[in-house]
């Protein structure tokens, strides 16, 4: 397998389950502004809609969207115990915090990246991330992470955006639970190992 990635980008969170499930990849960084590879290749020849991350399965297939890239990781080390079988009700739970990170968390950091988005709606759209993450924090003061006591692929992706509160102006110490997970998970030896790898290249 291949993973396209960006460094600071939501790819960090499928190359955090690569690294967990011992998986056999390789990795390519993209350059998003100008939408090639680091081999000089056309990033929107190998993914259309032009963002990371994208995953070449070894058959060529690509495969986008980081909730579907993870369940594919997850899946393909049922061993690893990232993903509850298919089926199942849990899984069905993960589908749901995935869902809730990428519709209330990611996309909601969006426009705090964005310098012509006026200064006032920044200001309302961390007050929306502050409510998530009160709801965040009731959760990760009951359980070490997402969905109970192990790790698992949203803890991945929960933990990937909420490293960028710092960039944004958006201080963690207002949520104990969440300062106490994001060091739980950057403690942990696959998560170290993404980071290094991507600052690597």
């Amino acid at each position: 397998m291949k993973l396209y990635y960006s460094p600071g980008a939501c790819s960090l969170a499928p190359h955090i389950l690569l690294q967990e499930s011992k998986a056999k990849y390789t990795l390519e960084k993209v350059d998003l502004k100008t939408k090639i590879t680091e081999k000089g290749e056309d990033f929107k020849k190998i993914n259309p809609k032009g963002y990371v991350p994208t995953l070449q399965l070894d058959n060529g297939e690509v495969l986008t969207e980081g909730p579907a890239i993870m369940q594919y990781i997850a899946d393909q080390a049922p061993t690893s115990k990232l993903a509850p079988a298919a089926g199942t009700m849990a899984r069905y739970r993960l589908q749901e915090w995935l869902n809730f990170i990428t519709s209330e968390i990611h996309k909601g950091f969006s426009p705090l990246f964005n310098p012509a988005v006026p200064d006032a709606y920044k200001t309302m759209v961390k007050e929306n991330l502050g409510k998530r993450f009160d709801y965040l924090s009731d959760k990760l003061t009951k359980n070490n992470f997402l969905m109970g006591n192990d790790f698992t692929a949203p803890d991945a992706y929960l933990y990937t955006t909420l490293t960028w509160s710092g960039y944004v102006g958006i201080d963690l110490n207002r949520w104990p639970s969440l300062q106490a997970f994001v060091k739980r998970v950057g403690d942990r030896p696959a998560v170290k190992a993404a980071h290094t790898a991507e600052k690597s290249k």
